[in-house]
């Protein structure tokens, strides 16, 4: 059991929190509603609906709850913005990795935004879902996702009446997954966030536009990619990785560990080699392969870095990427972020950045007491 003192040091903490975040509010009432919104997240609540979050608040009916997700009152991207800078000046680190993923949240019917039959990375398959494209931020004292863009297909985009009635607004475009990091990476930019790489899976890897537009404005990256992918071998001349990779001799493979994992290191053989072309800034490129130990199976990585860059700080950056997966976790099973009961695109945001905020509030919470021996669990409120 937990005594009273740190349970009141975890709410004073929930309270700060809070305090960054309320002046976004023009009103007293959506501001109370948020804050309860927040609290019932953060309860150790089975299901967080709108039907229980609004029990957890002492309300008769989820009405309130659920309108001030889409009350004039507070801009979720203002909220965005203060939840990314708590996550920074409690985690932030000069080192820090940015990574960009997609998730998937399993919806029924037609009528939310953005919702069709398509591939979910969660699901492993396709299904009628929604999928959300986000930024999450990793340092040795923790992680957390700190921006989120909903993807909207082209069968939306492109259906205007459909698009209304789901409060889409009318000058949203259609924009592709790497679209939506590159945005998300230049409001980091922006912001002053603390970083020294980025990386991601080869949904955006595999993306040139992505990949130049990094080099262009000198961020160092690590990015899966597809082992058909061709880079430059030369004057003129392009080789798949596989290949490429394929020509190293078998003693220049080296046993690493990418970080730890839920079951200790995460360790694999690793090889990389250099990609023979000008980079911008002076810069350098690498393929990075990663073979597992038992199976043999090889993994390639697309990389962009400075000069003096060793294999093992590729090899920590490729393994930064599971990161985000865990953020997904903890904020999935620990503060609903895919429990909502919304149809609405701006309700959507509105979840969405509130639950990223009490995720963020348990990450920071674990990064302080983890210095002092207490385990965090969801705070109850």
């Amino acid at each position: 059991m937990l005594g009273g003192e740190v349970l009141d040091e975890w709410q004073a903490g929930l309270d700060d929190m809070f305090a960054l975040i309320a002046g976004r509010f023009a009103r007293v009432e959506p501001r109370r509603l948020a804050f309860a919104y927040i609290r019932g997240l953060l309860a150790p609540l089975e299901r967080r609906n709108g039907w229980t979050l609004s029990e957890q608040a002492g309300r008769r009916s989820p009405n309130a709850l659920q309108e001030m997700l889409y009350s004039p009152c507070w801009d979720p991207d203002e909220v965005r913005d203060d939840v990314r800078d708590y996550v920074v000046e409690h985690l932030g680190d000069s080192g820090g990795v940015l990574i960009a993923d997609d998730t998937g949240f399993v919806k029924k019917g037609v009528r939310s935004a953005g919702v069709q039959r398509q591939y979910s990375g969660t699901a492993g398959k396709v299904e009628n879902c929604q999928i959300g494209t986000f930024l999450a931020y990793a340092s040795p004292r923790g992680r957390a996702l700190i921006d989120r863009e909903l993807y909207l297909p082209k069968s939306w985009t492109q259906d205007p009446d459909r698009c209304a009635k789901a409060a889409v607004p009318e000058d949203v475009a259609f924009a592709t997954k790497p679209e939506h990091a590159r945005a998300m990476i230049e409001r980091a930019v922006t912001a002053k966030v603390p970083f020294a790489w980025f990386t991601a899976d080869e949904a955006f890897g595999q993306n040139p536009g992505l990949r130049d537009w990094l080099q262009e404005q000198d961020i160092a990256y690590v990015m899966a990619t597809r082992n058909d992918d061709e880079v430059p071998a030369g004057l003129h001349t392009f080789c798949p990785v596989k290949d490429l990779i394929g020509s190293i001799r078998p003693g220049a493979w080296q046993r690493l560990s990418s970080g730890d994992g839920a079951h200790g290191p995460r360790v694999y053989d690793w090889a990389w080699t250099p990609i023979r072309t000008t980079f911008p800034h002076d810069r350098r490129g690498w393929v990075l392969a990663r073979r597992s130990v038992s199976t043999g199976e090889i993994a390639y990585y697309r990389c962009f870095g400075r000069r003096g860059t060793r294999l093992r700080d590729l090899v920590r950056i490729a393994g930064a990427r599971w990161a985000i997966e865990e953020s997904f976790q903890t904020a999935k099973n620990e503060v609903g972020l895919d429990q909502y009961q919304v149809r609405r695109y701006d309700a959507w945001y509105a979840h969405i950045t509130l639950a990223m905020a009490a995720a963020a509030f348990l990450v920071v919470t674990r990064a302080v007491e983890s210095v002092k021996g207490v385990p965090v669990q969801a705070a109850a409120s």
